[in-house]
This record gives structure tokens, C-alpha cells and sequence, in this order.
């Protein structure tokens, strides 16, 4: 699936958050979506996922104007983790990673056998399958965002949304959960909080700043110590590993 972005702008708060930013993320190309608190990344996103109606510009999901798509249609084309997964009714795990068969469902319509096929398989992939019948609320905040990523694999789309997955996660799980993603084939849209997440995982990246779009391109174009400058205001050195090529971004504090 293809999604691109064509001069979104948003307005919040009568804040302008987005500045006409234009994306565009291939079939099966993993972006990453990188800047500083406040430069519009989740607000972006938020737009592409349809809890936000950008104030003008237009979001296209494989060539169709999303705006022409119901949000049952969407559903089934693109699948959502946020950082933010609090709940006021406490529910089963299996029930959890069950909503995301919601949108192949028709009006109360049961679960049937595939549905708990899919929710065990997804639950398996994020190495929570001795998890089903647990209580959500009595997860950490770690496991629960591994639940949160089963339920967008039962959805079986073929784009999902990432809005710093990563952040309740230790070491471990955080290349647990991006490399499960990564294998996964399908589209990828993440904003990224760690830049060795970023470098590691990411096909291209986008660079924000105050709502516009300052550097575009792969991890090796765009990762450098005079973006991340610009960007977080800190001095850091930029190395590629000789055997791997992959780069690894080390910060330098001001003291």
C-alpha cells in the first residue's frame, strides 16, 4: 500500500501545527518520522489515521482520497499503534487483540474460529501468546503496548501507523517489537523518539521542525551531527559501522 500526504496543514488550539507537509511512504518502505517535542509528528500522524481532519491538504491511501473512504474501509487498509493506551473498562487480552478483527465484522457479529486463530497468531508474534487470559490492566506499560501491536496484526492490514511504539519498551523489547514490524512486508509510517531506532530500522526518513519538513531521505542522508543540531540543539557524532554500515548516533552533553 502506498500512502502520501499532500500539503496537510492543521491547526490546533488556533496553534498552526502543520505547515504543508507533503509525505509519501511506498508499498512496503518502513518511514520513520523524527523530530524535536512539538515539531508535529504525532499531529501528522494523527491526521493520516483519521482522529484529527487536517485544515486543508489531502491524505490518499493507494491513490484514493481517504476523505471518500469510510472509516470500516480505512480500518481495513491501515492499522494504528499510539504511545497512549489507557482504558476506563478493564478487558480480557484475548479480547483486546479480538477488537481488531472489528473492522470484518459485520454489526454484532460474533467472533468466530479464523478470528481466534488470527488473535493467538498475532499474540504469538509478540511473544505474549501465555498472555490471552490475562487482565489488560494488570500489564506494565510494556507488555501492554506488545497487546496494542497484536491487535493492529489481527486487523491484517497492509499499512500501519506508529506513533513512538518504543517508548514504554526496555532495550530488549524495543528491537523486539521494531524488528517484528520490519518483517512484517507491509507499509510503515513511525514517528521515531530514539535517532539508532531510526538508522536501524527506518528505509527513509522525514525531519520536522515547527510543522515543516527540514530534511528528507535515508538514515545516512539525513542522520547527520549538522541535522540533529538543528534539530534538538545538541552537539552528537554521527559513525558507520564498517562491517554493517549501520550508523550509530552518540550525544554529546553540554555540560
Amino acid at each position: 500500500m502506498e500512502i502520501k500526504t499532500l500539503d496537510v496543514e492543521a491547526y490546533l488550539g488556533g496553534s498552526h501545527i502543520l505547515k504543508g507537509l507533503s509525505i509519501n511512504a511506498n508499498k512496503e518502505e518502513f518511514v520513520g518520522i523524527i523530530g524535536p517535542n512539538g515539531s508535529g509528528k504525532s499531529t501528522l500522524l494523527k491526521c493520516i489515521y483519521r482522529t484529527l481532519k487536517p485544515s486543508t491538504g489531502t491524505i490518499f491511501l493507494d491513490g484514493k482520497n481517504i476523505k471518500d473512504l469510510s472509516v470500516k474501509e480505512s480500518s481495513k487498509q491501515m492499522a494504528v499503534v499510539s504511545q497512549h493506551n489507557n482504558y476506563n473498562f478493564d478487558f480480557m487480552v484475548s479480547d483486546m487483540v479480538l477488537m481488531g478483527r472489528s473492522p470484518h465484522k459485520k454489526f454484532i457479529e460474533k467472533d468466530n474460529a479464523e478470528d481466534y486463530k488470527i488473535m493467538k497468531e498475532s499474540l504469538e508474534k509478540v511473544g505474549m501468546k501465555d498472555y490471552a487470559n490475562r487482565s489488560f490492566s494488570t500489564l506494565s506499560g510494556g507488555e501492554k503496548q506488545r497487546i496494542i501491536l497484536a491487535r493492529a496484526l489481527a486487523q491484517k492490514t497492509q499499512c500501519l501507523i506508529l506513533d513512538e511504539p518504543t517508548n514504554h519498551l526496555d532495550i530488549k523489547y524495543q528491537l523486539q517489537f521494531m524488528s517484528t514490524v520490519k518483517k512484517l512486508g507491509i507499509t510503515i509510517i513511525s514517528a521515531i523518539h530514539d535517532l539508532n531506532i531510526a538508522a536501524l530500522y527506518c528505509d527513509k526518513i522525514y525531519a520536522l521542525k515547527s510543522g515543516k519538513i527540514v530534511s528528507y531521505g535515508t538514515p545516512k542522508e539525513v542522520l547527520t551531527k549538522e541535522l540533529i543540531n538543528s534539530l534538538y540543539d545538541i552537539d552528537a557524532k554521527v559513525t558507520e559501522d564498517e562491517e554493517t554500515g549501520i550508523l550509530n548516533v552518540m550525544y554529546k552533553p553540554n555540560i
